[in-house]
């Protein structure tokens, strides 16, 4: 009798105990996060409000544009902050770079081309770029 009780209760602490290591992976599963683009208290670039600012990091944040770029490590395109310290924050920049968004282009950054986004309004795209410019880091 004092030995099936011995098994039993052996038997009911390990099917208590197992499942830790489940629970442990799950909570670091929910933990990490695939990266976001960052908000900002720094100082914003002339030419970028801080609305500009944070409509452009809203779309990206809710675009496929985190399919193919980072914000500080290349991925199929460009990272963000080589974007913005590639270019310097004025209105033909904007333009240009709003244009790249919406009908697509290539051979800035070498030879896989970007996908267009054809529906995307022009305000948006613009929105977006202004986003990525304001990442430019200090030199």
């Amino acid at each position: 009798m004092k030995r099936t009780m011995i098994i039993l209760m052996s038997a009911f602490l390990f099917a208590c105990n197992s499942g830790e290591g489940d629970k442990a992976e799950t909570s670091k599963e929910t933990t990490e996060k695939t990266e976001e683009p960052a908000a900002t208290t720094t100082t914003l670039p002339a030419g970028i409000t801080q609305e500009d600012y944070d409509k452009g990091l809203n779309l990206v944040a809710t675009s496929d544009c985190l399919t193919c770029h980072k914000i500080n490590e290349k991925l199929t395109g460009p990272a963000y902050v080589d974007i913005a310290n590639k270019y310097p924050v004025n209105d033909a920049v904007i333009d240009s770079l709003a244009g790249k968004i919406i009908k697509g282009g290539s051979g800035n950054w070498g030879t896989i081309p970007m996908t267009p986004h054809d529906g995307m309004p022009e305000e948006d795209a613009k929105a977006m770029v202004k986003y990525v410019l304001a990442l430019k880091t200090a030199k």
